[in-house]
């Protein structure tokens, strides 16, 4: 049965925890269901009464688990497996291809293959040789260091390769070790900067409803996502504020040109800044495009320009939350970069050590940076394994490679084939309302009626049955799921997120699979409302 609600981060989708329940509140340990093992567990999983499948092998784009799943890839097979479908069953077929994969044995494997990268991390494969030697390499040159006090080559080597990426833009690099805390340092080191400039009266932040910029608590106060704060909103700070999120499938009105909807968002902030007093607010947070807690939602175009020009008006900062979307993840290494505008702090994070390394960082622009140095001399934050050297190291090589493969023009490239391919499929699906999204990180939409961009109730959990539905036999195929779309409690959503390195053949292969889910789920969702 579908859970009532899923909770979307950027990290992972969770089940929502019933607090009504009358169960038994005796400690328990969970028991694995893999289905080779009966592991007793240790670990405080996401869902307290079923473990999750152990991965004890991954290379490539493909993982092999604890009970015999073995995957891996095979275009030529694939190709020739094709060819005698086609011959067999006819062109019009949406059954999964089992010749994508090899398998031993064939006849014990249920087939999977994760076109999500996780959590839109695994932006290069598993397993990569290169990758593990440089973490070698590091661990025996040092393998953790008090950055209070030292330094190492592979911390340097990143934050020179990642300023560098900015063209100058940004001057420096702060890296810690997750999305939630990048943002907590980041608004941190906005009151700073205002600090150094002698305004302490600035300790506001403006926001956008619907967003989700962290789980710990700084970083859900200033995200919007109204089921992540529900249980913990009495803990969370006061001095955020939200405005709307740049969402053109539901935000725009009827007959509203894109320039017009930009204005009408951009009076918005304005508008906050006034009623807060823009002498109060350090800076305004934005995902150019927003992850898990909307499905893929890029900005509008001009609308990252005319919200700094709102910002620069008032003096405040602007602030891009890039931990998902960033990294090369929508065809350029920042997302920024297509939209003609620069923060001045930035986050990022999934798609700069690809997995290999839990890593984040912050990017920061040359005038706070100036603003410190001619002030108090130094960031007052630090955390013990900032700046870690063997995380570094590893995600130094995952850029490394990012370049040398040339890989950030083929997310540009295989995006727009992905885009194509979930156009041409599901546009015209009635339980589809919108397709959207940059690179290779897409989102698909659900709902009810289509006429009316009504959302299913959320105890129809559809966007989990598509995601269960493909992990089914005869599908295998990992589909994000995530709710909360339309208002942070109703609306369902999968995102699509594959490697960077990902070729024509398996963008094929991963619309086939889509299409053919989405579509199996919603002709059963039709027959249950005709039952």
């Amino acid at each position: 049965m579908a859970p009532s609600l899923l909770l979307p981060n950027d990290g992972n989708v969770i089940v929502k925890p019933d607090l009504s329940s009358t169960r038994d509140s005796t400690p328990q340990v969970v028991e694995s269901v893999t289905a080779n093992s009966s592991v007793r567990s240790a670990v405080l999983h996401h869902d307290l009464h079923h473990a999750p499948l152990k991965v004890i092998a991954a290379k490539g784009n493909y993982l092999t688990l604890e009970d015999g799943r073995r995957i891996l890839h095979d275009p030529l097979q694939e190709q020739t497996f094709n060819t005698h479908l086609l011959a067999e069953q006819g062109p019009t077929t949406h059954h999964y291809l089992p010749s994508l994969y090899s398998y031993e044995p064939a006849d014990s494997i249920l087939p999977y293959s994760d076109a999500t990268g996780g959590a839109a991390v695994a932006c290069i494969g598993h397993g990569d040789l290169s990758v593990k030697e440089a973490v070698a390499q590091q661990m025996d040159e040092v393998s953790y260091c008090h950055s209070l006090f030292f330094g190492s080559s592979g911390t340097e080597n990143l934050a020179q390769i990642l300023t560098d990426s900015t063209d100058g833009v940004m001057a420096r690099a702060f890296i810690v070790s997750s999305g939630s805390e990048a943002m907590e340092a980041a608004m941190k080191l906005a009151r700073q900067y205002f600090l150094e400039l002698k305004q302490p009266a600035r300790v506001r932040f403006i926001a956008r409803k619907e967003s989700y910029h962290g789980t710990t608590l700084g970083a859900l106060s200033m995200s919007g996502h109204v089921a992540r704060r529900k249980l913990f909103e009495p803990m969370l700070l006061d001095n955020v504020s939200r405005v709307s999120a740049c969402n053109a499938y539901r935000g725009m009105q009827e007959g509203e040109t894109t320039e017009a909807y930009v204005r009408r968002l951009a009076q918005e902030l304005d508008d906050e800044f006034e009623r807060v007093g823009p002498e109060n607010v350090c800076a305004f947070v934005a995902e150019p495009v927003v992850g898990a807690a909307l499905g893929c939602v890029p900005t509008v175009p001009g609308y990252l320009r005319a919200m700094k020009a709102v910002c620069v008006k008032h003096g405040a900062l602007l602030v891009l939350d890039e931990v998902m979307c960033g990294m090369g993840r929508t065809g350029t290494m920042h997302a920024w970069q297509q939209e003609d505008v620069t923060p001045d702090i930035q986050t990022i994070g999934k798609g700069l050590g690809g997995g290999y390394a839990p890593i984040a960082a912050l990017l920061i622009a040359p005038h706070i940076i100036s603003a410190l140095s001619h002030g108090s001399g130094s960031f007052l934050h630090g955390q013990t394994y900032q700046g870690h050297p063997v995380a570094c190291a590893a995600a130094y090589r995952v850029q490394t490679i990012l370049r040398t493969q040339n890989l950030i023009p083929n997310v540009a490239r295989m995006g727009v084939l992905l885009a194509r391919g979930l156009h041409a499929g599901l546009e015209r699906h009635p339980n589809v309302g919108d397709i959207r999204g940059r690179g290779l990180f897409w989102g698909i939409e659900f709902v009810e009626d289509r006429s009316a961009k009504r959302a299913f109730p959320v105890e129809k959990g559809v966007a989990w049955r598509v995601h269960e539905r493909g992990m089914a036999e005869g599908w295998g195929i990992s589909l994000y799921p995530g709710q909360g779309t339309v208002d942070g409690v109703l609306g369902d959503h999968v995102l699509l997120a594959p490697a960077y390195n990902v070729t024509e053949e398996e963008v094929e292969w991963i619309v086939r699979q889509t299409v053919g889910v989405v579509e199996e789920v919603f002709a059963e969702v039709g027959r249950e409302r005709e039952g």
